[in-house]
């Protein structure tokens, strides 16, 4: 704004110095002082109301808020986001979107997941909430709102029908929830797993009596006598692989639960040599052989 206080309204040489001075001229200049103050009063009462601060003023209390305001053209560095933890931690949960973009949660139970106070939907504007999730029990779920409903297909440990996301691990997972839309409709991003639902970066060698690592592609084996295993249910699209890197005595028997190759309950897959294998993809709820080497099932 243009500032309205004119200095060139106050005249500096008068009184003159050693003559009578006409009393107009104090009034004239009493009048313009007075005036400008005024106009320094409203113009630093406009300020104090409206410019962003790096601290409160005396007597008052910090705010920032810019009331959606348009903020352009600006270069930033070290900003930080407000992080805010959930207190409650088991039931249902609300993920105020005014409280802060970053929020944490240590569930001691399932979760079923809601939030509030997205900005409005008009003018249209993208708002993202990020949840870093520390699950310490891999029976506690996660369930979504109807509104989640942008980026669950291959979403791993989820389930569709009952919008129930399920842990294979203990750990601390992040997602992001975003929309443009004041929440209508919210799209979720896992932040820190594998977004395809063919997982094949990983292996492990499988112990006798072990259960196979449904977080690895590949289980491998060798015996030196009669050996077990077992492979629990998965998620929608895994892919699961066995490999038999050798048998040198007795065979390796993998009892897999929901076997698509049965009509219900456990079916079990025998190896019994070297270089035998098979690749199981988990759809429709059921464990499916989609590729075998010598590989007998049962």
């Amino acid at each position: 704004m243009a500032s309205q206080i004119n200095p060139n309204d106050i005249d500096g040489a008068y009184p003159v110095a050693g003559q009578d001075n006409n009393s107009q001229g104090f009034r004239d200049n009493f009048t313009n002082t007075k005036t400008n103050f005024g106009y320094a009063a409203g113009e630093i009462t406009d300020l104090q109301n409206n410019v962003l601060l790096k601290s409160a003023l005396t007597g008052t209390t910090l705010d920032n808020d810019m009331g959606g305001s348009l903020l352009y053209n600006y270069q930033s560095n070290q900003s930080t986001q407000t992080v805010k933890a959930q207190t409650t931690t088991t039931g249902t949960i609300t993920l105020n979107w005014q409280s802060g973009s970053y929020q944490t949660l240590t569930p001691t139970g399932s979760v079923t997941l809601a939030f509030s106070n997205w900005p409005a939907a008009s003018p249209a504007v993208a708002a993202q909430i990020t949840l870093q999730i520390t699950v310490t029990n891999t029976a506690y779920t996660l369930t979504l709102p109807a509104s989640v409903s942008v980026g669950v297909a291959n979403l791993q440990g989820y389930v569709a029908s009952t919008r129930v996301i399920t842990f294979s691990t203990t750990g601390t997972y992040l997602f992001n929830f975003s929309t443009v839309n004041g929440g209508t409709t919210i799209t979720i991003v896992d932040l820190n797993r594998n977004q395809d639902p063919i997982y094949l970066p990983s292996s492990e060698d499988l112990a006798a009596s072990g259960a196979a690592n449904l977080s690895l592609t590949t289980s491998y084996f060798t015996t030196a006598a009669a050996e077990t295993a077992t492979l629990s249910a998965g998620y929608a699209g895994q892919i699961k692989v066995f490999s038999a890197v050798d048998i040198t005595s007795g065979n390796m028997v993998v009892t897999v639960t929901n076997a698509g190759w049965k009509a219900s309950g456990t079916g079990t897959l025998t190896f019994s040599v070297r270089g035998s294998g098979c690749t199981l993809q988990y759809t429709n709820s059921k464990w499916y052989c989609i590729g075998n080497n010598g590989v007998a099932f049962g």
